[in-house]
């Protein structure tokens, strides 16, 4: 093994050291700028989401204001097919009662 020269070596290490140094720097300031752009995105998506939520409760209560009326205005079915049912049976039994 050979000893290192003691004013070459130190300066190629320090050489290395700067070099590192801006490397570092140039990546941690990428990385800083992706996530400003990731947190840029995601404060803009949950507003967007905020605002859908908003819309999409105005629109369900606009629709189950139309659902109520329409359960309101809505024929009686069920009444009216019991009425008939009663209807039919008392013809049955007239019916029944003329032909002895």
């Amino acid at each position: 093994m050979t000893a290192p020269a003691p004013d070459g070596g130190a300066a190629a290490v320090a050489v290395e050291l700067a070099q590192l140094r801006g490397e570092i720097s140039t990546g941690l300031a990428e990385i800083q700028g992706t996530l400003r752009v990731l947190l840029e995105r995601t404060t803009r998506t949950d507003a967007d989401l905020q605002r859908h939520r908003e819309e999409t409760d105005k629109e369900l209560k606009a629709l189950h204001a139309k659902v109520d009326a329409l359960e309101d205005r809505r024929f009686p079915l069920p009444v009216i097919g019991a009425l008939g049912t009663v209807g039919a049976l008392l013809l049955t039994v007239i019916g029944l009662l003329i032909s002895r």
